[in-house]
């Protein structure tokens, strides 16, 4: 798995250019995530995310294209307070929801806006913060991260997140919920409550790193979603075009 992965990543970054100090770079920030066990399994076809297209192939194309355009504002805000490393690390980390969703026939039974699109954000951050803890030691960084990854579908809205009543939620990590800590648990209550309308919030990122990152995600949709069915699956879970995991 691991040798393939690398190969499947140094694809990717041929196909954007990233090379040199640029490629070491980006690199060296993604380490940490792209070599955890539960991410090289992202990278495999049990995670179909966009038609055929892989989750870690889709992250990783989020990762470099958040990369190249933190570079390019960089560049051109020199006098802004802007953390590259952060910006990459939400794009690593906003997809890694628990259960494939093209083709689930659980789905069906959910609510509405408990659907995949609207609750993946949520389990995202649950997992990131299990997985890399590290990650949201320090506070100020883990309020980019989680509001980065809550509002990353933007303006596509997010399930409000609420501690006292958790059990409307259906998630698919419950179990995980124990593990994390209470104030990453305040921060997905307070950033969720932003915007909200009934059950939803609609609010882009407040950083601007969450912002780039939103933005570099829907650029790599728009190029990864090549058919109809890739299309309509986004709506209806379902995708005829790709074989049932």
């Amino acid at each position: 798995m691991g040798k393939n992965n690398d190969r499947i990543l140094n694809k990717i970054l041929n196909i954007y250019g990233l090379n040199g100090e640029d490629r070491e770079r980006f690199i060296k920030i993604i380490n940490p995530i792209y070599r955890h066990k539960e991410f090289q399994i992202r990278m495999t076809n049990k995670f179909l995310h966009h038609g055929e297209i892989t989750l870690g192939f889709h992250i990783i194309e989020d990762a470099v294209v958040t990369y190249l355009i933190s570079c390019n504002y960089i560049r051109e805000h020199s006098d802004v307070n802007f953390d590259i490393n952060i910006a990459v690390i939400i794009a690593m980390l906003h997809d890694l929801y628990v259960v494939p969703w093209q083709n689930n026939d659980e789905a069906k039974t959910y609510k509405f806006f408990n659907k995949h699109g609207f609750r993946h954000p949520i389990e995202a951050v649950i997992n990131a913060t299990c997985w890399f803890p590290q990650l949201f030691e320090n506070l100020n960084d883990a309020k980019k991260i989680i509001d980065g990854i809550v509002h990353h579908m933007f303006p596509l809205p997010v399930l409000v997140f609420k501690m006292s009543d958790i059990n409307t939620l259906e998630l698919k990590n419950f179990d995980l919920l124990d593990n994390v800590p209470i104030h990453v648990k305040r921060m997905l209550v307070k950033t969720t409550k932003r915007g909200k309308i009934g059950g939803i919030s609609i609010s882009r990122s407040r950083y601007i790193e969450g912002r780039i990152m939103a933005k570099a995600d829907k650029k790599v949709s728009i190029r990864e979603i090549k058919d109809v069915s890739s299309a309509k699956a986004l709506l209806t879970g379902h995708n005829k075009k790709i074989i049932k995991k």
